[in-house]
């Protein structure tokens, strides 16, 4: 499947959140993202992403084991994703090094995160906080077959719109560039 997503900076975050409340009721976590590469870089050299996440909810920790192909599509970067929940957090770690992964940034993201039905599709809506970046951002995702992503991604323009978001709004910056070159005194540069 692959995550039909769009990212946009919030110049409201009080107004999109109470759209949001009128939607589904939200739930606050934090995430803690480690990415992995290796050594020479390879994986993001082929639009790759290999990532464990641990989710601090109110009512449970869990972590999440997440690779990312490369984009199907240019303008939203949306990508194949394949995920799945694991039981010990520091054995997954250990067990990438082991097979030679090396952690190539780990930062925390801020969420709230909303699950509802719009246009035919499920829909996860999440607004983000990184407090290494600068702004609020709001990511809205569904998963689709890769013949459908057109479409679901016209389905989430049209959601993102209902929630007060403009097209010149819409950003491919990444959290992961964003936060290296926030650590490195650089500005971000933009996705290719």
């Amino acid at each position: 499947m692959i995550e039909a997503e769009l990212k946009a900076r919030v110049h409201s975050p009080h107004e999109t959140l109470r759209k949001l409340d009128e939607r589904a009721e939200g739930r606050a976590e934090v995430y803690q993202d480690t990415y992995y590469d290796t050594a020479d870089g390879a994986l993001e050299a082929r639009d790759e992403e290999l990532r464990v996440r641990t989710v601090h909810g109110p009512e449970e920790t869990r972590t999440v084991l997440t690779y990312k192909g490369a984009r199907v599509d240019e303008e939203s970067g949306s990508k194949p994703e394949h995920e799945t929940r694991v039981e010990d957090a520091e054995a997954v770690h250990a067990t990438l090094r082991g097979l030679g992964y090396v952690p190539a940034i780990a930062f925390e993201k801020r969420c709230r995160n909303y699950a509802f039905e719009a246009r035919g599709r499920q829909m996860l809506a999440t607004l983000v906080r990184v407090p290494e970046v600068e702004g609020t951002f709001l990511e809205l995702e569904t998963l689709a077959e890769e013949k459908d992503v057109a479409s679901a991604l016209d389905d989430v323009r049209i959601v993102l719109a209902e929630l007060g978001i403009r097209a010149e709004d819409l950003t491919r910056e990444l959290y992961t560039a964003a936060v290296r070159a926030r650590r490195l005194g650089e500005q971000p540069r933009p996705p290719q």
